[in-house]
């Protein structure tokens, strides 16, 4: 005779659902019913009672609830990262059976960093929709730090980076060149030669703040240490070219920025020495779905094909 024991611990799990935490997941990162409710896509009541349900069930409190103010509580902070493993674990046996299915169809959230973003998805949106009309690409902008720690978290399903990427846990794959060219105000003293060698541009080139890839590029490329005259960080990009455009001072600039450079009456040169960076597509190892990232990757490096020579030559 066989005899069955079913613990009281094993009841719990039987009762918890996936669903019940993602609103547990929803509410800890909006710290507030209303918001976490829209991000789910239901109502706050509904929300607020499966919420207390749960925490009914575990038998602690998971929130201190004080007026609009949801803050998680201790418990809650060493459960939490339980519930995101079980809901990824969940979302990774529903995407291994879409896989079987269609692998390139249904969402792929795909994270861009800055310098990028702008410049390259209007590239790139309308080739992936037609050469790929099932799957639903969302592009998500960030820093290249945030941008990883989401991916390794299963909060993004890859992501465009101009570095590499280290660690067992993350694939990449190469999608082309990006040259640099030399940014100068019009009136620059560099702006009547040809070619613009980096270490002429060292004593009053303008980067980005810290956590930008571009920055360390840029600098890496010119020579610098890190001590800079200017006192500028610029955060984004655009902001970058602006203070040039002024005569604020010179910078590098990527290739598929310089249409806006030009636009806003930057004189562009290329380099002495060829400088540049590579932008890869990385994704988690064990992803289910890497045929979709494969494929996303295929049509931006087709879209993309013979744009470093262009660039270089100053055809962008």
């Amino acid at each position: 005779m066989i005899v069955i024991v079913i613990t009281y611990e094993y009841r719990l799990v039987c009762r918890m659902n996936i669903r019940d935490l993602r609103y547990l997941l929803a509410l800890a990162e909006h710290q507030h019913f209303g918001r976490a409710a829209r991000a789910c896509g239901v109502s706050q009541p509904t929300l607020s009672v499966q919420v207390r349900k749960l925490e009914d069930l575990l038998g602690v409190a998971l929130f201190e609830r004080g007026g609009k103010a949801v803050t998680p509580t201790a418990a809650l902070d060493r459960m939490i990262g339980h519930a995101r493993e079980a809901v990824a674990e969940a979302e990774a046996m529903i995407a291994v059976a879409r896989n079987q299915r269609d692998p390139l169809s249904g969402r792929l959230r795909l994270g861009v960093i800055p310098t990028l973003a702008p410049y390259l998805l209007p590239l790139v949106i309308a080739p992936l929709r037609q050469a790929l009309p099932a799957l639903e690409v969302e592009p998500w902008e960030d820093q290249t730090a945030a941008l990883l720690d989401r991916l390794r978290a299963h909060d993004l399903d890859a992501a465009l980076l101009a570095t590499d990427v280290d660690g067992p846990d993350l694939a990449s794959r190469p999608l082309f060149a990006e040259p640099f060219l030399a940014a100068l105000p019009p009136e620059h003293p560099l702006a009547s030669r040809e070619v613009i060698a980096e270490a002429d541009l060292a004593h009053d080139i303008l980067v980005l703040a810290e956590g930008h890839c571009l920055r360390d590029q840029a600098l890496a490329a010119c020579g610098q240490g890190g001590a800079l005259s200017g006192a500028l960080r610029a955060s984004s990009l655009p902001t970058l070219l602006n203070m040039v455009a002024a005569g604020y001072g010179t910078t590098l600039v990527p290739g598929l920025a310089a249409g806006s450079a030009q636009d806003a009456g930057i004189v562009l040169r290329p380099l002495a020495t060829p400088t540049g960076r590579t932008v890869r597509i990385a994704w988690r190892t064990h992803f289910p779905r890497s045929a979709a990232v494969e494929a996303v990757g295929d049509v931006i490096a087709t879209r993309l094909r013979g744009f470093a020579e262009g660039a270089a030559a100053g055809m962008v």
